[in-house]
């Protein structure tokens, strides 16, 4: 099959506007750099377009300056001003979340007031801003900002979800975990609700990073925390303290890929709905559930499979069965932090997917079948230096194109499967791998 895993090429280095770029001595090295970045079609062009954004030097975790670029490198817009490298990805997301059409920005922005501590969220507002222009469509400052906390032990993963809470034709929620409290608000930036999260100690704590996935088929979304499991209206269908190092979940077909399921790092877990064990490795065979993903790897295997990065920040990776079976047991390559797993469907929708690492792609192996030529070394510190991959449709035909930056860096890279075939792009159109992109775990 000489069309599986073909050769990647690089479709555009976009090197971040200089206007949209910003400067600093970083634990000795003199950096010049854009941000965290988030994709999605700004213009309504049905071309991606990239947004950069960076946080306030206190807490390194409120965002203070949000800049836009298409693919040619030209400044869509801009607010705010300077700012330094977010602590890990925050609460920035790309989204049609008011049903009008075009995309908004959901983001939490500071609001500087004086004598407010590093972890205190009372100087916060969450803002909606037109995708196109980056003006202001709404803002709200809702009181439950003044009672959370942004800080603690690992509670620094600031990331928006959205979702569809209420049923609707199209989803016009999202959600945030700010330190013990998981909030939930709705398009117009109403709370909906929170929910008072109970374990917070570290490495016993439920996910750092929730995530949203409709578990039930009751055309809502519930909320996978590792430790519980939320209804829609943030109310538990169940709560328990699973195995340590719960530090990646998602909901995702399971059951021969038809049936929802929560995927959870810690011990390998499988749930249904309701909590019960579809299957657990248990803490022998997943000391450390770092990252999980799930694809179709191995084409002649039942799918989907588990790929678990089971030995904490290493690069060893379990490939497991439908049926819980462990298949294959492999290292890839030392990426910075030793995180940044992503399933990419390289090959199209029929597969096999192939597992991202560190500038590299891997089948279900362990084999490592492509690398991503003309990507730089990463720079910055050590542990935070990582590549992020999104992927996605960005320039060709139904494979998925790969989009990498460093935060710390000053480019973004698309990768497009060999041969790119331009005329066959039908355009980008966002899913939840996108807008709902797991980054870093």
């Amino acid at each position: 099959m000489s069309n599986v895993n073909p050769p990647a090429t690089l479709y555009r280095k976009v090197d971040i506007p200089d206007a949209l770029l910003t400067s600093a001595n970083v634990e000795g090295q003199n950096l010049t750099f854009g941000g965290d970045i988030r994709v999605g079609d700004l213009t309504g062009n049905g071309i991606p377009d990239l947004l950069v954004y960076r946080c306030d030097p206190l807490s390194e975790l409120k965002p203070t300056f949000i800049g836009a670029f298409d693919l040619d490198g030209r400044v869509l817009w801009q607010i705010g001003s300077g700012g330094t490298q977010p602590l890990r990805p925050g609460p920035v997301a790309i989204f049609d979340i008011d049903g009008d059409g075009n995309e908004e920005i959901i983001t939490f922005f500071q609001d500087p007031t004086d004598n407010i501590p590093r972890e205190s969220m009372a100087d916060v507002v969450i803002q909606l801003r037109d995708g196109s222009t980056g003006k202001l469509k709404s803002e709200a400052k809702p009181e439950i900002l003044s009672e959370c906390e942004g800080w603690g032990s690992n509670w620094c993963h600031h990331r928006i979800f959205i979702a569809n809470l209420r049923g609707l034709p199209s989803p016009s929620d999202f959600i945030i975990k700010l330190g013990e409290k998981l909030l939930a608000f709705d398009n117009h930036l109403n709370l909906l609700w929170k929910y008072e999260i109970e374990w917070n100690v570290y490495s016993k704590c439920s996910a750092y990073i929730p995530s949203v996935g409709d578990i039930n088929g009751d055309g809502k979304d519930e909320v996978n925390g590792g430790y519980y499991i939320l209804n829609s209206d943030g109310t538990p269908r169940w709560a328990a303290q699973l195995a340590p190092n719960m530090d990646s979940v998602a909901i995702l077909p399971w059951d021969n890929g038809i049936i929802p399921r929560a995927i959870c790092s810690g011990g390998g877990h499988i749930l249904d709905g309701d909590g019960n064990i579809v299957l657990a490795l248990g803490e022998d065979v997943v000391p450390h559930g770092q990252e999980v993903r799930v694809g179709n790897f191995l084409p002649d295997e039942a799918g989907p499979q588990m790929a678990i990065r089971y030995l904490g920040h290493h690069p060893d990776i379990l490939i497991v069965d439908n049926k819980g079976r462990v298949i294959h047991d492999f290292k890839v390559n030392t990426s910075p932090n030793e995180t940044g797993i992503e399933v990419i469907h390289w090959n199209g929708p029929d597969g096999p997917d192939l597992l991202y690492n560190g500038g590299a792609l891997w089948d279900g192996t362990g084999r490592l079948v492509v690398r991503l030529p003309e990507l730089p070394d990463p720079v910055g510190p050590e542990k935070m230096g990582w590549y992020h991959a999104i992927p996605g449709n960005f320039c060709g035909d139904q494979r998925e194109d790969l989009l990498v930056y460093n935060p710390w860096d000053r480019s973004v890279f698309i990768y497009t499967p060999e041969p790119l075939n331009e005329s066959a792009f039908e355009g980008y159109s966002p899913g939840p791998r996108q807008y709902n992109a797991r980054l870093m775990d």
